[in-house]
């Protein structure tokens, strides 16, 4: 696969530094933004069977003159869909919604306590093996379930698509994602519009002639963390995308990791059999 900006290495692929998230892109949104981004320059896009929006990414996947080999489309598995057999039979409609014979990037959504983790994972590895994706992941796995995981699969884990900004450290799991070899990919990077107005991201974009926003984007992108902010702003497309003509100092990059705090966490959904880590 080619592509025009960085690649971060992750587990078995290497996927495009940044994407263009479509959570809440609905009644035709999706199409819109990804035929945008796919203009601005952008080769990732990720959504997911219960975004509801996988018809009109596939529908922008048909229209762009973009080679399809040059884009990287994640998509992610519902966890009423984790049984063997179900998740199967999920993917074969994601891959029909998304108009694509193969998805690069196949993830499970969140943990779930039943079926087991090993019935899913193997339904995941499955899958792989038969072409239906290039890669397998998770999302919103803590670290030790993320290990489990790992320990499960035929197939490398590649990343694990978690919440992950300034305000929240996830420091446990940049650790755990590296021992793996695999990657971390930040959802609501920006914490939904919060780092706008740190002050220390502030004067940090003053010294590069960048916004606090782009500012966090560069910071994830490099420490090896694969971001997917979402916008509906055409124009904050390409905002988001121009992080790849200045480089954050180590000072700057640990006044960054300084703003974690333990009341960052902003997505507090997890089943109750599970924890988030401490950090």
């Amino acid at each position: 696969m080619s592509q025009s900006y960085p690649g971060i290495r992750s587990g078995d692929v290497v996927m495009p530094s940044i994407g263009l998230g479509t959570w809440q892109l609905e009644n035709g949104a999706a199409q819109v933004m990804t035929e945008k981004a796919l203009e601005v320059g952008y080769r990732h896009i990720d959504t997911a069977q219960i975004y509801g929006n996988e018809q009109d990414v596939g529908a922008a996947l048909a229209a762009t003159g973009v080679p399809r080999g040059e884009i990287f489309v994640t998509t992610k598995v519902w966890v009423d869909k984790f049984a063997d057999g179900d998740l199967q039979r999920s993917v074969d409609e994601s891959l029909k919604k998304l108009r694509v014979d193969q998805v690069d990037l196949l993830l499970l959504h969140w943990p779930k306590p039943k079926p087991a983790l090993a019935e899913t994972i193997a339904a995941l590895n499955a899958v792989k093996a038969d072409g239906r994706t290039r890669a397998i992941g998770l999302s919103n796995f803590t670290s030790t379930l993320m290990q489990e995981a790992a320990a499960l699969s035929e197939a490398p884990i590649t990343t694990n698509q978690v919440e992950y900004h300034p305000y929240l450290s996830q420091k446990t799991l940049r650790a755990t994602a590296d021992k793996l070899g695999a990657s971390l990919t930040a959802w609501s990077p920006l914490a939904q519009g919060k780092v706008a107005d740190e002050p220390v991201l502030k004067a940090i974009g003053a010294k590069y002639g960048k916004t606090p926003g782009q500012v966090t984007l560069r910071w994830q992108v490099q420490q090896g963390v694969v971001t997917i902010p979402r916008t509906k702003n055409p124009a904050r497309l390409a905002e988001n995308f121009a992080i790849f003509d200045f480089e954050l100092t180590d000072e700057e990059m640990a006044q960054v990791y300084a703003l974690a705090r333990p009341d960052g966490r902003i997505g507090d959904w997890i089943d109750a059999a599970y924890k988030w880590d401490a950090e």
